[in-house]
């Protein structure tokens, strides 16, 4: 695979993952009936629900930078680890989020040679 092609894969798998949380950050902030059903749902207030956004849409945004990226990766799969425990405690369905932590992995480990070394090896 030449080092193009490698480059190419690497902003098509950060693009689709920023994509997946600015969106989902963007529904929360936007304050969608929607997400206020989903929230209230869960327990959580509106506000808190909004805190959640801005922070889902700063972690997007760290893990989208390069010289940042892989503090984004930690970032969003702690983020993603507290999605899990509430799919968990509310019976809601689990496939879901792992699907969207293990393509945040994939996406990291692709990107960043470092952590790919520090994983796999």
């Amino acid at each position: 695979m030449s080092n193009k092609t490698k480059k190419i894969i690497d902003w098509v798998l950060a693009g689709i993952v920023g994509l997946l949380f600015i969106a989902s950050a963007a529904g929360k902030l936007a304050g969608s009936q929607q997400t206020i059903d989903m929230a209230q749902q869960l327990g959580i207030s509106a506000a808190t629900f909004k805190t959640l956004g801005v922070i889902e849409l700063l972690c997007a945004l760290l893990f989208i930078i390069p010289r940042t990226g892989v503090l984004g990766t930690l970032l969003l799969a702690a983020y993603m680890g507290g999605a899990i425990a509430t799919h968990l405690q509310h019976g809601l369905p689990l496939a879901p989020v792992i699907i969207i932590e293990a393509l945040v992995w994939i996406a990291a480990i692709v990107r960043f040679p470092e952590l790919r070394q520090r994983l796999i090896s």
